[in-house]
């Protein structure tokens, strides 16, 4: 769905069996990263019916859900609590972009840290006197 450079994507129940662009089961809901900040709708009741039978989301749609604060409220409900009270959330947070710049900080850090704890290691092994 959605056009050219406007991505506007529905969250569905399909077969496995089926194409990933195929025909599906049912609409669940919606996810439109364009607008500020980003919203997702979920009808829950058949969203809570469709993983009751054994559906899996996808790892894109698991994360959606689990932002908005779906699979909290999923989990607590098959573990008997009370969840009429807990409401979801229809935005998300965009996450910052991360610039090759950030990337090779980020790196570069990591790499410092692993030879910090490489020499501590070694230091460590070093003053451990032999017993006679």
């Amino acid at each position: 769905m959605g056009k050219k450079k406007r991505p506007f994507y529905r969250i569905v129940a399909a077969e496995s069996r089926r194409a990933r662009d195929g025909r599906f089961l049912e609409v669940l809901g919606t996810y439109n990263p364009i607008e500020v900040p980003a919203v997702v709708t979920v009808k829950e009741e058949r969203l809570t019916y469709w993983l009751s039978e054994g559906a899996e989301p996808s790892d894109t749609v698991s994360s959606l859900l689990t932002q908005i604060g779906f699979i909290d409220k999923y989990q607590k409900a098959r573990s008997g609590a009370d969840v009429t009270e807990v409401a979801l959330k229809t935005t998300i947070k965009e996450r910052k972009k991360k610039t090759r710049r950030a990337k090779k900080a980020a790196a570069a850090r990591a790499q410092a840290v692993e030879a910090e704890a490489a020499a501590a290691a070694v230091e460590a092994a070093s003053n451990v006197k032999p017993e006679a």
